[in-house]
């Protein structure tokens, strides 16, 4: 039997949620936050960051795969948007993708993301809002953000359910809540 994993506890949007504590590095531990089938906690951020991200007036949406895939839907749906999901690996019938590496804080390891030829059209030209769950490190979105700009589309907003360690770092970001990165070594949070 495992002994219960340390959680720290969150309410955003409405939503209560306690997060599991995992270790990503020696000594430093993150909430995990993972929307995928949380519906409730999915519909009920959408609806939040879709008020926020309106007066930014995007024209598409544009996420890396996969964890915030739920969230992107639900916000299209609600803003009546099209969206696109920038993949982690590529695929023959993907065609000329751009592409642009990323180093997410929960692999630990450097990652491609791929823009699909199919949505190049969607992109060029318009205004963009990037999606993601939680923005930790920035990579994932400095990411994005290349493809999106290689791709001529102009970044209006960025926007996460949750922001995490600096908080100062992401004040141009449109979030709903702060999540701190806990330092093992004195049992506090940065």
């Amino acid at each position: 039997m495992t002994e219960p994993r340390e959680t720290y506890h969150v309410e955003v949007a409405g939503v209560a949620r306690d997060l599991p504590l995992f270790e990503v590095a020696q000594g430093v531990r993150i909430a995990i936050v993972n929307i995928l089938g949380d519906v409730e906690l999915v519909k009920n951020a959408a609806r939040e960051l879709a008020l926020k991200m309106a007066e930014r007036n995007p024209e598409v949406l544009v996420t890396a795969e996969t964890k915030s895939i739920p969230l992107i839907y639900e916000l299209s749906a609600l803003m009546d948007l099209p969206y696109v999901v920038l993949r982690k690996a590529y695929k023959p019938y993907m065609g000329n993708a751009l592409e642009a590496e990323t180093l997410s804080i929960t692999t630990g390891a450097p990652q491609k993301l791929y823009l699909d030829e199919k949505d190049l059209r969607l992109l060029k030209g318009r205004r963009v809002a990037i999606v993601d769950d939680v923005i930790s490190t920035g990579s994932t979105l400095q990411g994005i953000r290349l493809i999106v700009e290689k791709a001529g589309g102009q970044v209006v907003a960025q926007a996460a359910i949750f922001t995490e360690g600096d908080r100062a770092k992401w004040a141009d970001i449109i979030a709903l809540g702060h999540l701190p990165v806990f330092l093992s070594n004195d049992n506090k949070h940065a």
